[in-house]
């Protein structure tokens, strides 16, 4: 039973918000200082990647096993723990790079935050879905465009930050970012977290029996919005990871401007298109919104990497987040319409696909720049495969509507249980 607490269940979707505020700073606070670590570091753009591709391997282990351990100890005590990482992690970064070999202090102190994102990403729509709201939709809607306006907070404070004091002092900035984390460790103990009405309480399994991964496995839809996730994370993270270090090191413009061009104004944009679907599109078909965003990504990795202008390079990046947007949380939509009795080892699957293409994607990037002489240009454009295989997928299944009769699908985001 809960006790009486002048807390309620607003100040738990608040909390859950500020949670992906966390996330949010931990995924994009690293990525503005790659350019910083190759030079006082003196390591190669492919061993930066490095960061990238554990940071998300952290992620998609701490998918993996979640499940069975969430339900045992608690989402209160998961939702303190996530975020005291994600704390813990961002004050390390200050440290260990000095006490052990930089990269290895580095890497130590990503495993440790990522650790605590990674959860966040596992409890906290449970958490918000379970809420006593009337608009679940709307919510959750609004609770996914969280992570955007993290992300501008941060690339926007931070390079304020820098401009202000100098770049030299993110270790000081790290542990300042800390703080927030810190603190909604401190609400989770305190707001009222509610259940979702289990099988056992309410029949469900019986009436509507959730799929196992032996039956998802033998449905080719199920494969397919696995390569959709998969395409909707790297299609993502390829830009946004590497967004301030191409503004800097391969436009050569200053750091200040090229993060506010580059990262924030791809998480603005981002940000803007989910609520702007969330609220305003729902009689439009979402598949055919998916595939739109999956090309808009292929003409926004083109205007990023081909013209010799850094002004149309930039607004590719900004128009990149824009049609990113709606990638990730459309497909988690369509599979639970489509698919409705795939439960809860439907979405934990769906999640790791999205999590590898968020640790694929950048990796795929960092390794080709590599190659190609730290050429970040050409290792973008390698990764134009994502999206392409996006438009793809989403031809295949509008073709498969057609010839099955799937129904209608024009709910936009929002709708993930």
């Amino acid at each position: 039973m809960r006790t009486k607490t002048a807390f309620h269940y607003k100040h738990t979707i608040f909390a859950c918000c500020l949670a992906y505020v966390a996330q949010a700073i931990v995924l994009n606070y690293i990525p503005l200082l790659y350019v910083t670590f190759q030079s006082e570091f003196g390591v190669s753009l492919s061993t930066i990647t490095m960061l990238t591709t554990v940071c998300f391997g952290v992620q998609l282990l701490v998918d993996l096993i979640a499940g069975k351990f969430v339900d045992k100890i608690g989402y209160r005590a998961c939702a303190v723990a996530a975020n005291l990482l994600c704390s813990v992690g961002l004050c390390c970064l200050a440290f260990l790079p000095q006490l052990l070999p930089p990269i290895a202090g580095l890497v130590l102190s990503a495993c440790l935050y990522a650790a605590g994102a990674g959860l966040l990403e596992v409890i906290i729509s449970p958490i918000v879905e379970a809420c006593p709201t009337k608009r679940k939709e709307s919510v959750m809607g609004f609770l996914h465009s969280a992570y955007c306006w993290g992300s501008v907070l941060v690339v926007f404070l931070s390079t304020l930050l820098f401009s202000a004091f100098g770049v030299g002092h993110w270790r000081i900035f790290a542990c300042l970012w800390a703080i927030l984390p810190l603190g909604n460790a401190v609400l989770f103990l305190l707001v009222p977290l509610y259940k979702l009405p289990g099988a056992e309480e309410t029949g469900e399994t019986q009436s509507r029996p959730e799929r196992g991964f032996r039956s998802l496995a033998k449905s080719g839809l199920f494969w397919l919005f696995m390569l959709l996730m998969l395409c909707a994370g790297a299609s993502e993270q390829a830009v946004s990871q590497w967004a301030s270090a191409f503004a800097e090191q391969g436009l050569g413009i200053s750091k200040a401007l090229g993060d506010l061009a580059g990262p924030m104004a791809f998480a603005v944009l981002m940000g803007l298109c989910r609520v702007f679907y969330a609220k305003s599109l729902k009689k439009i078909s979402l598949e055919k919104l998916l595939v739109i965003g999956a090309a808009g990504c292929v003409v926004a990795y083109l205007l990023v990497t081909l013209p010799p202008l850094p002004a149309v390079n930039l607004i590719g990046c900004a128009l990149c987040g824009l049609f990113v947007g709606i990638l990730w949380p459309g497909t988690y939509s369509l599979a639970s319409k489509s698919m409705p009795y795939g439960g809860t080892m439907m979405f934990a699957l769906l999640a790791l696909a999205g999590d590898l293409g968020c640790m694929v994607g950048p990796g795929l990037v960092g390794a080709v720049s590599g190659i190609a002489g730290d050429s970040l240009k050409i290792g973008i454009l390698a990764a134009i495969v994502f999206p392409l295989l996006g438009v793809i997928g989403g031809a295949v299944f509008l073709r498969k509507k057609k010839k099955t009769g799937l129904p209608d699908l024009p709910d936009p985001l929002g709708e993930e249980k």
